[in-house]
This record gives C-alpha cells, sequence and structure tokens, in this order.
C-alpha cells in the first residue's frame, strides 16, 4: 500500500548550507551519498562499494559526472528520475538498496542542487561499474517495477514559502522531511517486509524508526530516545556525548553526513525524534536476555574493561562512552553489544575531535566468556540497576 507523506513546510536547504558548501553539497552530504557510493580508499562518487543482501552481493554504481563510466549523460529529467524512482536511463530498475522511496520526497530544488552538485563540482571518474554477484534466476529487474508500484510514493514535497506560526511546527516539519527524505534514517531503523520493504516510511505509522538488524547490528528503535536535545545533537555532530559514543554502521553516518549539516537542521532532527517519546521511554525487556553470569562476567570486566568504562561502567565524559543508560547496552537484542566486543569498534573521525578505539576481543576471549561479559554488563547496567 502506498505511505502517506506527512504535511511537511520550511523545506528549502539554500540560505541553510554551511559556508563552505554548494546548495547542492549541503544536500549531497545530508543524504549520505559518499558513503555508499564510495569504495574503501576509491575515487568519491566513484562507486564499487559492495552490499550483501538475501539475493547476492550487489555493488554501488559510479555516480561521477564521466560520460562513459558515470552519469555525465543524464539530463535533469534522468537525474531526477533515477533519484526518485529508482529508474535508470536506460529504462532498467535500480534496485532499493539505493533508498530512493524516501529521495522521492525530497523537494524539486534539492533535487535540482543535487543535479547541479554532481555535474558541475563532483570530479569525473572512468572507473567501470561492477556486476552483481545475483544468480541469474533472482536478477531480473522487471520484477523492481511491480515493487516500485506498491511502495514508492509518486508524490514529493514542494517548496513551501508559507511559514508555519509556531516553532514548534517548524521544527518537526524540517526534522520530519530531513529523517523521511534525504537521511532515509528508516532504511536502517524501520524492519523490512518479506519483499525487503520498509514495513513504514512516515511517521504516519508505529512501526516507522523502532528498530531493525541491519548487517549484524541491531539499529536501535529512535522512538525512546532517553537523551536531551544536546545530547543527540552532540552524537550527531561529534559521534559522542558526554557519556555515551556511536559506533558500527552509524559511525560512518557522522564521519560522511552528520557532521556536515547546520544546527539548525540538527536542532530540527532532533526534536522531532524526541517529539516520538512515551512515558515508558527508555523501558527495558528482558525477553529474550541470556542467563546472567555475574561472577565470570564480572571478572572479566575488571581484566579487560574497567580501564577504560571504569568500575562504576560510567566512561570517561567526552572520551569513553558510559555504559550507563546506554543505547547498546539496554537494547532489547544484544547483537550489537556482542559485536562491539567480538570486532572491536571505533567512534567516528570528526574535525577537532579525537576518535575511541576499542579493541576487538574475539581471538582474546571465547564465546562462553564473551557472553558473560555481555549478560554481566546487560545485567549492571542495561536494566537501570542502582549506581
Amino acid at each position: 500500500m502506498k505511505q502517506t507523506l506527512l504535511a511537511i513546510g520550511c523545506l528549502m536547504v539554500a540560505g541553510n548550507a554551511a559556508a563552505d558548501s554548494s546548495p547542492g553539497k549541503y544536500i549531497a552530504r545530508a543524504s549520505d551519498c559518499v558513503a555508499c557510493h564510495t569504495a574503501e580508499g576509491g575515487q568519491p562518487m566513484a562507486g564499487g562499494k559492495k552490499f550483501s543482501t538475501p539475493v547476492g552481493d550487489i555493488y554501488a554504481t559510479n555516480i561521477t559526472p564521466d560520460k562513459t563510466a558515470g552519469i555525465g549523460n543524464y539530463s535533469y529529467e534522468d537525474f531526477e528520475k533515477a533519484v526518485r524512482q529508482g529508474i535508470a536511463k536506460d529504462g532498467h530498475a535500480l534496485y532499493p538498496a539505493m533508498p530512493y522511496p524516501s529521495y522521492a520526497r525530497m523537494t524539486d530544488k534539492d533535487i535540482h542542487d543535487l543535479y547541479d552538485y554532481f555535474m558541475n563540482e563532483v570530479p569525473p571518474s572512468a572507473q567501470k561499474n561492477k556486476d552483481n554477484d545475483i544468480p541469474w534466476l533472482l536478477s531480473a529487474r522487471w520484477p523492481l517495477h511491480i515493487w516500485n508500484w506498491l511502495y514508492v510514493d509518486d508524490t514529493h514535497s514542494v517548496n513551501n514559502t508559507n511559514k508555519p506560526d509556531e516553532q514548534h511546527n517548524v521544527l518537526l516539519s524540517r526534522g520530519a522531511y530531513l529523517v523521511e527524505g534525504p537521511g532515509h534514517c528508516g532504511a536502517c531503523h524501520t524492519p523490512r517486509g518479506v519483499t525487503m520493504q520498509e514495513k513504514a516510511y512516515d511517521a504516519s505509522s508505529d512501526v516507522y524508526l523502532s528498530g531493525a538488524m541491519i548487517d549484524g547490528w541491531n539499529a536501535p528503535s529512535l522512538r525512546n530516545i532517553s537523551k536531551s536535545p544536546e545530547e543527540l545533537k552532540s552524537l550527531l555532530r561529534t559521534g559522542k556525548s558526554q557519556h555515551d559514543a556511536l559506533s558500527g554502521p552509524m559511525s560512518e553516518v557522522v564521519t560522511q553526513s552528520t557532521q556536515y549539516m547546520t544546527d539548525g537542521d540538527l536542532e530540527a532532527i532532533s526534536y522531532y525524534l524526541l517529539n516520538f517519546n512515551h512515558p515508558n521511554a527508555g523501558a527495558v525487556s528482558t525477553s529474550g536476555a541470556i542467563t546472567y553470569a555475574p561472577k565470570d562476567g564480572k571478572t572479566l570486566y575488571s581484566m579487560y574493561c574497567s580501564t577504560c568504562h571504569g568500575d562504576d561502567g560510567k566512561g570517561k565524559d567526552f572520551t569513553v562512552p558510559s555504559l550507563v543508560n546506554n543505547s547498546i547496552v539496554m537494547a532489547k537484542d544484544p547483537a550489537s553489544l556482542l559485536s562491539v566486543i567480538n570486532d572491536g569498534t571505533q567512534t567516528p573521525q570528526t574535525q577537532g575531535n579525537i576518535s575511541f578505539k576499542m579493541p576487538a576481543y574475539k581471538q582474546v576471549m571465547s564465546e562462553e566468556e564473551r557472553n558473560n561479559v555481555v549478560n554481566y554488563v546487560r545485567g549492571t547496567w542495561g536494566k537501570q540497576a542502582d549506581k
């Protein structure tokens, strides 16, 4: 069923872009284009980054203005159709790993600015696109046209010059536009259906931003954030706040996207997300929790974790994240915490901020020992026990 757009106002990016950015570059950063279309060590926007899907591996395409390998021959109409509808210049349907169902609601002005940026500011690259590794029986593109008809809105936001009377409406409208549109936050934080569609694309549904699993990480619900607006803005700007830090896929989002957003837009995003809060925000369910093993877990925590995070789990302000009221520790699913302990992690690299790197313990502790640490941490700080 087609999704219904929220009423959106005050959507202009012009005049809101950072001083060192053109409007198109700003909206490209807000849309996080470089993170998906740039392979590690490769030229920005030249494609080649691999994405694993249930039907096989796909590779991001070259979206530089090169006329042979990239999109240099795209007219604005071709570009707009690809971004909003997921249809390439030659008519084939793009895989919805590209979040065009979210981009469909972007304003004409933002799409025009984005096109100007790609055609005039992004350096061209002749890097050829890689073939996708999908079995031929599953690689047919025609079913994607049906998928698009079912899940992609054909109505987009209009440029609205009528300013709402209340600051509440201004912030809520702008935040809704950024989160549901270019920011495509639901691509990670909203559960997927049987055809891999997001179960909702905007706040009209209770399932939107309710949390999901992605690449072994638990993308937490954004509907019950127990942080102040300033804490949330700090996380989006630097990847760290006084007592918390981001890791996993979200670290790349901060590194490539949200650190470059204006204070006004970060405030709007924070306001919109915190508007979901309800009286039980932050409550922790123990459903599916692993049996608590305090003795082994506490010993292992003291050996490997307490040096940085402290015996009280409070970490070091603005450097080492606190485990107290930590969203990963308090999540219903321990997958993200297990991933951090198994593989290590690093907070985002941002201007004027030092990144904190946590080592991997997969080769140091057994699986049972790592589970014991998870149980100890969740049992001590994941249920908001007295500190």
